[in-house]
């Protein structure tokens, strides 16, 4: 398999029909913090979604791995939630994600096999924190939630993974570069 490829380039825009939301960042970073370094199921928010973005969410769960960045696929619930969690801690990814309120039009994203992610820069730059990884770019948009352990090659391998089920699955609205 090819490295992914990774590139950095600042923002071009917010994401046209997306607008920022804070209403389910506080549900998404409690299911990162209730559910990292524990066995078991992981709880997965379950934010409200257009019948069309609910569908689009459905073809990408059922998308992907049963493995990510060699990390097996662990028991999310409720049941039908739009996302997936592999590992101990887990990466967490879940689908109709809110865009990060820092996130601005002239943020930079990391591209990997050309889909931007935008991080946000506290995060980026706090090498022991865990970070999220959140597709701005797409309708609806995706976050990829990563424990700080498993950041570095687990973190690109998995970014890599997740690019063909994503440009597959979702609605590109505006590149993230």
């Amino acid at each position: 398999m090819a490295p992914p490829l990774l590139r950095r380039r600042p923002g071009s825009g917010r994401t046209r029909g997306v607008a920022p939301s804070t209403a389910l960042l506080p549900v998404v970073l409690a299911v990162v913090l209730a559910t990292a370094g524990c066995g078991g199921s992981v709880e997965l928010a379950t934010p409200d979604l257009s019948p069309g973005e609910s569908r689009a969410c459905a073809a990408l769960v059922a998308a992907l791995p049963d493995t990510l960045a060699g990390e097996s696929a662990t028991e999310t619930e409720p049941e039908g939630a739009p996302g997936a969690a592999w590992g101990d801690p887990p990466l967490v990814l879940q689908c109709g994600a809110p865009i990060p309120e820092e996130f601005v039009e002239t943020s930079e994203c990391l591209v990997v096999d050309d889909v931007g992610w935008f991080v946000p820069p506290e995060q980026e730059a706090d090498p022991n924190a865990d970070v999220e990884f959140t597709a701005v770019g797409y309708e609806p948009a995706v976050r990829l939630s990563i424990p700080a352990e498993h950041r570095g090659a687990t973190s690109a391998a998995a970014l890599a993974e997740l690019a063909a089920p994503v440009t597959e699955h979702l609605e590109l609205v505006q590149p993230c570069l």
